[in-house]
């Protein structure tokens, strides 16, 4: 007989109606992971920040959805049917099933994490939409997941050197290309939500992966483009890591040049992509003078996307270990402290000194 796999998709989540901005806001802001600071500090922020962000985040949402909610679970919920399409053909005889959580609003992970005991899965996949790894993003999920599931799982960390990821991202960029026309001076702005800096001197690999990434989609593109990775959706007196994608698209557009702009940290569309990318920086680069402005879709059901998702599911079945990146074991060099692998093996060590004394 098969078996019951059960596939867990970690996502950021999105409020589903206007009167959910500024609950899901607060959900956000008291992470500590995403606010390092004490508790009741971090609380009276979170209620701070999403009281006074909630109206126009509310007008952001409303320029996207009839509804005035996010369009990211819908979309999450059309890449965990495709995937589940691709592992029934990969696994056949067993039986997968997709569940979503998400971390700052329903379906929360708390619920997932219900949803899978329910079922009764043989096995547990923890399958993050973040292609690179944060402690902010994939790092909270774990937390979260953690707290709420006591059996085991094989986690997938990160995938963002996967040969299909890179290459589904290549084919999206050059079908923007076509779309405005074929240009030749061109500046590729390869975007990415950032951090503040504080989370990189840390040791968080987010932004090394990113680039790192970004150095592959460039040797991919025409050799005279201009490609530059930057970060969007700064928050916050903190100093935060760079270049600013604003500031890149105002300097590009005053160069008059032709602006593709793609999404390689964020795999869905939703409020970043679609208002942030889509409409705000738009009206940047027609200010300056650009001479053209296309936005590049994210990845979504990209064929190449879900064969990245579906390997790495069965390479984490197959695996003897807890957790895997793209490359197997780990991906990121030895100075980013904060890698899983970095933790994963810090406590094998602590074991091994307990049992010897």
């Amino acid at each position: 007989m098969g078996r019951k796999i059960a596939v867990v998709l970690f996502n950021l989540g999105g409020p589903d109606k206007p009167a959910s901005v500024q609950p899901f806001l607060k959900n956000l802001f008291r992470d500590p992971a995403i606010i390092r600071a004490p508790l009741p500090i971090r609380w009276l922020l979170a209620r701070l920040i999403s009281r006074t962000r909630a109206p126009a985040v509310i007008k952001n949402y409303a320029m996207m959805d009839a509804g005035g909610g996010s369009p990211l679970l819908r979309e999450t919920e059309l890449q965990a049917r495709a995937l589940e399409a691709e592992l029934a053909k990969i696994l056949p005889g067993n039986e997968v099933k997709c569940f979503i959580a998400m971390r700052y609003w329903h379906p929360f992970t708390e619920e997932a994490a219900a949803d899978v005991k329910r079922w009764g899965a043989d096995d547990v996949v923890l399958l993050p939409l973040y292609p690179q790894f944060s402690t902010t993003t994939t790092g909270s999920s774990l937390t979260a997941w953690k707290a709420a599931f006591k059996g085991q799982a094989k986690t997938v960390c990160c995938y963002p050197f996967d040969e299909n990821f890179v290459a589904a991202h290549v084919d999206r960029i050059m079908g923007g290309h076509r779309r405005a026309g074929e240009p030749e001076q061109v500046t590729l702005l390869l975007s990415a939500h950032g951090l503040p800096e504080q989370v990189v001197r840390e040791g968080d690999p987010y932004q090394w992966q990113c680039e790192a990434l970004a150095e592959m989609i460039a040797g991919r593109v025409p050799a005279h483009w201009e490609v530059i990775p930057c970060y969007q959706s700064r928050v916050g007196p903190l100093k935060w890591i760079g270049p600013a994608t604003e500031a890149e698209v105002e300097r590009a557009a005053k160069a008059k040049k032709h602006i593709l702009i793609a999404p390689i940290a964020f795999v869905s569309e939703h409020i970043e992509t679609l208002v942030e990318l889509g409409e705000e920086y738009r009206l940047v680069a027609e200010a300056d003078g650009a001479a053209s402005y296309t936005r590049v879709e994210a990845l979504g059901t990209h064929p190449g996307f879900i064969r990245t998702l579906a390997d790495e599911t069965v390479a984490a079945l197959g695996m003897k270990g807890e957790i895997r990146s793209c490359a197997g074991g780990r991906l990121c060099p030895s100075d980013w402290t904060g890698c899983p692998h970095a933790v994963t093996q810090q406590k094998a060590g602590e074991r091994v000194v307990e049992r010897a004394l």
